[in-house]
C-alpha cells in the first residue's frame, strides 16, 4: 500500500508541493490579463470580467477583426494561432497589441482549450467564450447577449444561427427562431421528433459555446487529452449543468452566421 501511494504522489508532482511555501505565497488562480513590464501593479489596466478565445489563421483575419470589435473592454480575449503566423497582426491590427497570443501549427481549438485555459486560468471569468473564427457577427453585441443569458439564468449558451444565410445548420435546435429572445428547446418536427432527447433539448454546438465559470470547470475535464475536433463533446455538455432543459439554450436575439469557411 506504501508503495502505491508513493507511485500516485510521483506521477501527481505538484499536488501537495505548495504545502512547503510560507502561508501567503500560494495563489491558486490566474488569468489571461496582460500585465505593466515596470511600475506599481496599480498602474495595471483594470480586471476583465469576461474572455473570449478564438483559435485564428490569418488568411481569416478580416472576420477575426469584425469579431473582436463585438467585444467591449470587459473582455480579455486571447487568440490560439494555428499557422504559426503571429506578428503580422500587430502590422494591421492596433489592437492585437493587447490580447494574448498563442501559436502551434495545425492544433484545433480544443487542444489550445484544453492546455491554455485550464479552470484556475479562467477562475476570475463570469463567462468564457471559445468560438471558432468563421462566424459572421453583424447581428450580434457580446454585453447583450450575456444580459439575456444572465436574466435567463444560461449556464451553457450559443447565439442562434441565421439559417437564411450560410450552410443548413447541422442540429436544427440551434437555428435562430424569429421574434423570440432566447429558446431552450426546440419545438418538435421532423428534426426533432422527441424533443425530450439530446440534440433536440439541453443542446448547444461547439462551434460558438459559451460557459460560465461553474460550467467550464466542468467541460474542460471532458476535453480529452487527443481531442482534435472534438465532435460529438457537445453532446456531452449537458454534464455540466444541474437542468439541462432549462441552463442551457440558444439566444436568438443576438445571432451569428456560420460562414463554414474550410480552413485547418
Amino acid at each position: 500500500m506504501q508503495r502505491l501511494v508513493e507511485v500516485a504522489t510521483a506521477r501527481n508532482p505538484v499536488e501537495g508541493a505548495e504545502r512547503r511555501l510560507p502561508p501567503g505565497i500560494v495563489v491558486s488562480e490566474s488569468d489571461l490579463h496582460l500585465r505593466r513590464l515596470w511600475g506599481s501593479p496599480k498602474q495595471d489596466s483594470p480586471a476583465r470580467k469576461y474572455l473570449l478565445a478564438l483559435a485564428v489563421g490569418y488568411g481569416e483575419r478580416a472576420n477575426v477583426n469584425a469579431t473582436v470589435h463585438k467585444f467591449s473592454d470587459n473582455f480579455d480575449i486571447v487568440l490560439f494561432h494555428y499557422d504559426g503566423r503571429t506578428t503580422e497582426w500587430d502590422q494591421e491590427f492596433e489592437w492585437s497589441k493587447k490580447v494574448t497570443h498563442v501559436s502551434a501549427r495545425k492544433q484545433t481549438k480544443w487542444w489550445f482549450a484544453k492546455r491554455f485555459l485550464h479552470p484556475s486560468i479562467v477562475a476570475p471569468y463570469d463567462y468564457v467564450f471559445v468560438w471558432d473564427e468563421d462566424l459572421g457577427v453583424d447581428n450580434f453585441a457580446a454585453e447583450p447577449y450575456l444580459d439575456i443569458v444572465r436574466r435567463h439564468g444560461l449556464e451553457i449558451s450559443q447565439p442562434g444561427l441565421d439559417v437564411t444565410k450560410g450552410p443548413a445548420p447541422t442540429y436544427y435546435i440551434t437555428a435562430r427562431k424569429n421574434g423570440s429572445e432566447m429558446h431552450k428547446t426546440d419545438a418538435g418536427g421532423e428534426h426533432c421528433s422527441d424533443v425530450g432527447k439530446r440534440p433536440c433539448s439541453g443542446f448547444v454546438e461547439v462551434m460558438a459555446p459559451v460557459f460560465s465559470r461553474d460550467a467550464w470547470r466542468c467541460v474542460w475535464h471532458m476535453i480529452q487529452n487527443d481531442f482534435v475536433h472534438a465532435w460529438g463533446l457537445d453532446s456531452n455538455f449537458w454534464r455540466c449543468v444541474d437542468d439541462p432543459e432549462e441552463q442551457i439554450g440558444v439566444v436568438d436575439a443576438q445571432y451569428l452566421v456560420h460562414h463554414a469557411v474550410p480552413t485547418l
